[in-house]
């Protein structure tokens, strides 16, 4: 059975109305569609890779890549997050050498109709907990524009630290991010969290 060979389907993360956990391919096509039709307000730019140029093909197309190219040195989880059942977003936990460095990157993005309600702090930790409680993390780390102060707000709100800016070229202009780093010490879970189906998974992690 597929799940025997590749058990990643069967991890579940849970905390409240929340389940965050792979989709299948119709979900991922709805999500795909989802985030073409908005994750942040119009005409601002909040991704330094354009992700979102190609329309719900190209999309789906990054999704199937990610899982193809896994490898447990250097991995992509993107797990979906519904809430109620409903799609809402998705929520990426990436490593490389996890096995040895014991470090994480943690991206996301919300359909915005769902902005506003708390959900990107709880899908947040909830990929924190799995990170550091599932995974046996030692930090997590992430990156927003300078400018984007939900995000930041979320990571400072989680128990994030400052950890310095970095300045990219993209589209003929600088773009600067502030990224922010949590360390295992400075974790402490601000919600209820289950993990389902961890256990066969963490070969596929490096553990």
């Amino acid at each position: 059975m597929l799940i025997d060979i590749w058990p990643l389907p069967g991890l579940r993360i849970r905390t409240g109305s929340l389940e965050l956990r792979l989709p299948t391919d119709a979900e991922a096509a709805e999500l795909a569609e989802l985030a073409a039709a908005g994750v942040h307000e119009p005409g601002v730019r909040r991704f330094l890779t354009p992700w979102l140029d190609g329309g719900p093909l190209e999309i789906l197309r990054g999704h199937w890549q990610s899982l193809g190219e896994w490898r447990p040195e250097a991995w992509s989880l993107s797990l979906a997050v519904f809430d109620d059942g409903v799609p809402v977003g998705s929520q990426t936990v990436r490593a490389r050498d996890f096995g040895l460095v014991r470090e994480i990157w943690g991206s996301s993005w919300l359909g915005k109709d769902f902005h506003g309600r708390g959900i990107g702090t709880r899908m947040r930790a909830a990929s924190l907990y799995l990170a550091f409680e599932g995974l046996g993390a030692i930090a997590a780390n992430s990156a927003a524009f300078a400018d984007n102060h939900a995000s930041l707000a979320v990571s400072r709100k989680l128990g994030y630290r400052p950890a310095g800016l970095t300045r990219d070229a993209a589209d003929g202009r600088v773009w600067v991010s502030q990224t922010m780093r949590l360390e295992r010490a400075d974790w402490a879970c601000p919600v209820p969290v289950e993990i389902e189906g961890l256990a066969p998974c963490l070969p596929h992690f490096g553990l």
